[in-house]
């Protein structure tokens, strides 16, 4: 008889196995975090979550047709505060121009400096997790890897670190294997589930000699959604990022 790993054990179990060069680059990261931190900084977590039409609508459909459906991408961040105060963006994804990617980093970064003052903008390198761009083997092993690439490339924008420290803020990638040390995934989660038992509330039917249409309140249903991630709900999972950094700066220290 065939057995199945548990899928949280399936999570968990190789992350015990990581190697010299990745340990020094969560341990290098997390000392700079809290350098920046004594210094005042705010720490601000952005990141981007795909939202497929297929999702908004319920519709279940083959693998192969719903790749053809389009696909929205949200950009926001938060910290221990709750969301930024910051218009997040709702981008079609693949047809954002290039000189409107740097520009959406840039508002961010202006949103921040009058909100927040100087901010450490935490945010997940996308080539770090497809392996595209990494450095060789030898740099890797030896421990040399930078914290910040010359530039950090999300799906839909461009985070650029000399934008960020021109407005006062500094930018960097949370380690690729360490993703529990960054807690946009839990917002993102918070959101999905909204959606997908909250939809219906959201979509209006009109019944004609012919046809009927079903119109769904796309944007109502995303505010409400991000609403439901409260600024408690922050704090939770912040805090439980707080623990496992204070365990890696114990651990590999």
């Amino acid at each position: 008889m065939q057995h199945f790993a548990n899928p949280l054990l399936r999570h968990i179990i190789p992350r015990g196995c990581f190697d010299d060069a990745s340990k020094t680059q969560c341990l290098q990261y997390l000392r700079t975090l809290r350098a920046l931190q004594r210094n005042g900084f705010n720490t601000v977590f952005l990141g981007e979550t795909d939202i497929p039409e297929s999702l908004i609508t319920g519709e279940k459909t083959a693998e192969e047709a719903s790749l053809r459906w389009p696909v929205w991408t949200l950009v926001h961040a938060g910290s221990s505060q709750g969301w930024v105060p910051w218009r997040y963006k709702l981008l079609l994804r693949n047809e954002l121009p290039t000189q409107k990617q740097n520009s959406v980093f840039q508002e961010l970064c202006d949103s921040l400096t009058t909100s927040y003052g100087k901010c450490i903008i935490v945010t997940r390198d996308k080539r770090q997790l497809t392996g595209v761009g990494a450095k060789n083997s030898k740099e890797q092993e030896m421990g040399l890897l930078p914290s910040v690439p010359p530039i950090i490339y999300m799906s839909s924008i461009k985070c650029c670190p000399e934008t960020a420290r021109a407005n006062g803020h500094e930018l960097l990638a949370v380690p690729p294997s360490y993703t529990y040390l960054y807690p946009m995934d839990v917002a993102w989660s918070s959101l999905k589930w909204f959606i997908i038992n909250n939809r219906k509330d959201f979509a209006l039917r009109s019944v004609e000699n012919t046809h009927s249409y079903r119109c769904i309140l796309f944007n109502d249903l995303i505010v409400k959604g991000i609403e439901k991630m409260t600024p408690n709900k922050w704090k939770i999972a912040i805090n439980k990022v707080k623990k496992w950094e204070n365990y890696y700066l114990d651990s590999f220290s």
